[in-house]
């Protein structure tokens, strides 16, 4: 780890705590490189580098935010809670790709980032033709307190940016948020344990 990134891990270590005691989601938060959003080059960092900064300035030039997509997207069906979300910025249209929980069901939008309108039409799978971890991480969400949007919020002022996606992942037996954050011309990923997230 180079001195910069030791520097900078110690300052999210100290602004963490205090940013999560205002916020209201509780959450453990750790910041580092997500690898998620790197392109599939076979291994060519330099194409990586462009393929992330042209999605990037796309996400920039957006109107609509991530939050404001998921709450479009939860306004399709009273109840909705978002599930996953990311910014899709390699069709010619950049766009939110939003996944929300409503009725047993997880429920695809497709928000346009420029005008929050949906593009096509929305499609749902029941929750029983998912997998086993995959049903139970959405019985979860449904019986956590917090929501995604909390998470969101959180992560965007702990790593001072703008979140271009978000979403749920398991570890160790606990389930976190985990959020990617644009921050300057860095991508950060911020992750976020919810209280009473922890696998029985």
């Amino acid at each position: 780890m180079t001195t910069a990134k030791q520097w900078t891990s110690h300052l999210l270590a100290i602004a963490m705590p205090a940013l999560l005691i205002a916020a209201p989601a509780q959450a453990i938060v750790t910041a580092s490189t997500p690898t998620a959003l790197h392109s599939d080059t076979d291994g060519d960092a330099e194409a990586d580098r462009q393929a992330v900064s042209r999605e990037i300035e796309r996400f920039r030039s957006s109107s609509i935010t991530i939050s404001q997509a998921m709450a479009i997207a939860e306004a399709r069906h009273a109840g909705a809670t978002t599930a996953d979300v990311s910014f899709d910025g390699g069709s010619g249209v950049p766009v939110y790709r939003v996944k929300t929980l409503h009725n047993d069901r997880i429920w695809r939008h497709t928000i346009n980032a420029a005008t929050g309108e949906l593009v096509g039409g929305e499609a749902a799978l029941p929750l029983t033709e998912l997998d086993r971890e995959d049903r139970s991480n959405l019985a979860a969400l449904g019986a956590i307190r917090h929501r995604l949007s909390d998470a969101v919020r959180v992560a965007e002022r702990a790593a001072a940016g703008k979140a271009i996606s978000g979403g749920l992942v398991r570890e160790r037996g606990r389930l976190n948020f985990s959020i990617v954050v644009v921050s300057g011309d860095d991508l950060k990923e911020v992750t976020l344990e919810p209280p009473g997230a922890r696998a029985k």
